[in-house]
C-alpha cells in the first residue's frame, strides 16, 4: 500500500477505532436501542468505505506492477474499480 493510502486508512481506523470506543459507552450508559443501532451503521459504513480504499489501492497496484499503463489498460483499471465498488 502506498505512503498517501496508507495514511488514510490508519487515519479511517483510528477514528472507526474511536467511534466504536464510542459505542461501547452507550450501551454502558443504557442508550436507546435505535441509537445504538444507528452508531453501529455508521461504523459499517465507514469500514466498508475503508474496505473500498484498500480494495482501489491493491487493484490499482496490481495493474502498474503487471507494468500495463496504456489507455486501454486504464479503461479496463476504471471498470474494475466499478465492480469492486459494487461489492462493497
Amino acid at each position: 500500500m502506498s505512503g498517501h493510502k496508507r495514511r488514510d486508512v490508519a487515519n479511517r481506523m483510528a477514528k472507526i477505532h474511536g467511534h466504536v470506543h464510542g459505542i461501547m459507552e452507550m450501551v454502558n450508559d443504557g442508550r436507546s436501542y435505535s441509537e445504538i443501532v444507528q452508531q453501529i451503521s455508521a461504523v459499517k459504513a465507514a469500514l466498508d468505505r475503508t474496505l473500498q480504499v484498500i480494495v482501489d489501492d491493491l487493484v490499482e497496484d496490481c495493474v502498474v506492477r503487471a507494468g500495463k499503463k496504456d489507455v486501454e489498460m486504464n479503461q479496463t483499471l476504471l471498470e474494475i474499480k466499478q465492480v469492486v465498488n459494487r461489492l462493497a
